[in-house]
């Protein structure tokens, strides 16, 4: 069968855009090295057209396909598995940009486009695409729209599932729909769209998407403040709210514990509040659409207005492009600083913002209690309750010794955020890493009806089987 399905995947696609596993071997491990794969082949289609040959031939081989864009993801939802049945399709070739439409403010782009070059060709257009990730010079906006990827301007623009009217997809059948409308209103029945977006490959192929555009911001600010607690912090995040409006555009929470591991880990970079005992921060950005002037004016009176009220109990702001770059790389480099450390136990969670004070609290101690020792480097989004709950290992022990215990630690984290009214993935997806985790989180009621959703998509389970939901026996 493997035999016969490589040679008809040749004579569809071009014996050059038909790889065998050996010739692509980077492609079937996933950005972490946590997961390796074997496949039939790896193929590159040209078109939405060859995408649905591809997936008719796999579905008369019966073979699985799983679809990849820039490999960046971190729940190995990319990856294929061990068994070698399965076609590997990347979308590096569907990478043109359709139209842009600046009327409509509206960019439809293939999926294998890169999140960096559509910033860019937003911008020349005097419009902003606001999907930022720290990945976005290598991720692909299929596989942003695949994991509905969060980011920093969550907190103003949404998630990518806000940022999308229509789509192009591929189903498990080789059909095609078109479903690439520009409409902000269109109450015709089911929203389609949503239920591609973050269903991470498992219902269908996202092979394009039409995309919202917005003004291209006149001016930005950026200050980086300092809190006596992270109470402080959060009754502060309120009051921004309320001063500055839509134009808070990120508010992105750093512990003082990351802030020490910065400067160990990057000693040349900025060092702000270098001799503070505060025990949280924060990076505040506003976008005006008025003039530098103005935002600067309405960003100093909200900061000192919080002064005065006790809800801050320092602030830096930029005065230059240059030194809101530096500030914004304190919080780019969280994850390499990380990595430098050791090997930690990554948690992406969100709970309502009334409740993270509470999380944070509860969780650090109930970590010290079972854990004694370990670090708490916490940061993330706290402008739309998203947080980076990674724990390092004790500096008495070993990185291999913490990781062991990894199931363990990591279940009472991701309880005491659904205890919290919380979620245990904010933005990663749930991958092949988190699909034996949904029944403890989800009702029955909702794991069936995700079942009969993708039953009805994909009855034969062609389309990255064994992702988001577990195999049933």
């Amino acid at each position: 069968m493997s035999e016969g399905l490589f040679q008809a995947l040749q004579q569809l696609l071009g014996a050059r855009h038909v790889q065998t596993g050996e010739q692509a071997r980077e492609r079937l491990t996933d950005k972490q090295g946590r997961y390796v794969g074997r496949v039939v082949a790896v193929v590159h289609p040209a078109d939405t057209g060859q995408v649905a040959g591809v997936v008719r031939l796999c579905a008369a081989h019966g073979a699985p396909v799983v679809v990849q864009g820039g490999n960046t993801g971190l729940m190995g939802a990319a990856t294929p598995d061990a068994s070698g049945t399965a076609v590997l399709l990347l979308l590096d070739r569907l990478n043109r940009v359709r139209e842009i439409d600046t009327d409509n403010d509206t960019l439809t782009v293939e999926a294998g486009c890169i999140l960096q070059n559509l910033q860019d060709v937003a911008r020349n257009a005097d419009r902003l695409f606001p999907l930022s990730l720290g990945a976005q010079g290598s991720c692909t906006i299929g596989g942003n729209l695949g994991t509905n990827a969060g980011g920093n301007a969550v907190l103003r623009y949404g998630n990518t599932r806000e940022l999308t009217l229509g789509l192009e997809v591929v189903t498990a059948q080789g059909d095609i729909w078109n479903g690439l409308r520009g409409l902000r209103k269109d109450n015709t029945g089911y929203d389609l769209r949503d239920l591609f977006v973050g269903s991470e490959g498992t219902l269908g192929i996202i092979t394009a998407a039409t995309l919202k555009l917005f003004p291209l911001p006149k001016a930005q600010v950026v200050a980086f403040l300092a809190f006596e607690s992270l109470d402080q912090a959060v009754r502060f995040l309120s009051h921004a709210r309320a001063g500055l409006g839509a134009g808070l555009t990120a508010f992105e929470l750093l512990s003082a514990d990351c802030l020490a591991l910065l400067r160990e880990q990057f000693p040349q970079g900025p060092q702000p509040f270098s001799q503070s005992e505060h025990p949280w921060f924060a990076l505040l950005e506003l976008s005006d659409n008025h003039s530098a002037q103005h935002a600067r004016q309405v960003f100093e009176d909200v900061l000192s207005d919080a002064l005065e009220v006790d809800l801050l109990a320092d602030a830096l702001i930029a005065d230059s492009l240059a030194q809101s770059q530096a500030l914004w790389q304190l919080r780019e480099n969280m994850s390499e600083a990380q990595k430098r450390d050791g090997r930690n136990m990554k948690h992406d969670i969100s709970v309502p913002i009334s409740r993270v004070v509470a999380f944070v609290v509860h969780t650090d101690a109930l970590l010290q209690t079972h854990f004694p020792g370990v670090r708490h480097f916490t940061f993330g989004h706290l402008g739309d309750g998203n947080l980076h709950y990674n724990v390092a290992h004790p500096l008495d022990s070993t990185v291999e010794a913490h990781m062991a215990r990894y199931a363990e630690l990591s279940e009472r984290v991701h309880d005491s955020a659904h205890a919290h009214g919380g979620s245990i993935s904010a933005e990663h997806g749930i991958g092949q890493r988190k699909t034996g985790m949904l029944a403890r989180y989800k009702s029955p009621v909702e794991l069936d009806l995700m079942r009969r959703i993708k039953q009805a998509l994909d009855p034969d389970n062609l389309l990255n089987p064994g992702k988001v939901l577990e195999a049933r026996t």
